[in-house]
């Protein structure tokens, strides 16, 4: 059985996780990281990693860039595999994630739907065919609790769309500043907050007397949360150290 650890566990994500973790006769939850702590989980509940001392396979972290030193530290000390479903880290976090990944198997994603995932290809696809004539347009849309903006899945769509349109390429953020016409090399990325909207990623492909777009709509949490548990089942399989992504799931 797998014993995986939920970092982040009295949080939205957290929760799910646990829920779908639960109703899997494959996993065993045998511990979760949160700052709060709790008395009211099936499991025991640290509020930090290096209080827990016994064995895991796997950590899946849906909590905070803040809580990053201490699990990175932890899967160093402890050779235990990570996935990383938190969004919002600083390029210096970035790094630590690259230099720990030396030491032990990350598995990093900004978005762990396999659905937006497959859309990355799409999107790569499409710009590589239409990124001469287009002009490249992401619109993404989320709850009023989200914290950064634009999302980290709004700049892997960016990423993928720039290293595949075969030319210069600038980001863009909103318009209200940008008082020139738009330029060629422009990707623009614009979001909206409200409500309680789990996620939408919209990119458009606008070109001369035509309009392409992809889209997708997550409804719940819960395919985020069953991303990162089939990401924990394959990371926990993996020996050698390295950066994985979504990519080892959608081939």
């Amino acid at each position: 059985m797998l014993k995986i650890i939920i970092s982040g566990c009295n949080g939205h994500m957290g929760r799910v996780v646990a829920e779908l973790c639960g109703a899997d006769p494959q996993i065993e939850v045998v511990a979760g990281f949160d700052v709060m702590g709790t008395s009211d989980r099936e499991f025991p509940v640290f509020t930090a990693p290096s209080q827990f001392t016994g064995e895991a396979d796997a950590v899946i972290d849906f909590s905070s860039p803040a809580a990053l030193d201490g699990l990175l530290e932890f899967a160093r000390v402890r050779k235990v595999p990570l996935v990383l479903a938190t969004t919002g880290y600083s390029p210096e976090q970035v790094a630590q994630v690259g230099a720990a990944a030396l030491d032990v198997p990350v598995f990093r994603s900004a978005n762990m739907s396999l659905g937006i995932n497959v859309l990355l290809e799409l999107v790569k696809k499409a710009a590589s065919v239409l990124g001469d004539s287009c002009d490249i347009e992401i619109v993404e849309r989320h709850h009023r609790r989200k914290v950064d903006a634009p999302s980290g899945t709004a700049l892997m769509i960016a990423d993928a769309a720039a290293e595949s349109c075969g030319h210069e390429t600038e980001y863009v953020f909103e318009r209200h500043s940008v008082r020139r016409s738009r330029e060629k090399k422009e990707i623009g990325i614009s979001a909206v907050r409200g409500g309680t909207i789990v996620g939408e990623h919209e990119i458009i492909f606008a070109g001369h007397d035509e309009v392409m777009e992809i889209k997708h709509t997550a409804y719940s949490r819960e395919i985020f949360a069953q991303g990162a548990v089939e990401a924990a089942k394959f990371i926990a399989g993996v020996e050698k150290p390295g950066l994985y992504d979504m990519s080892f799931l959608v081939k």
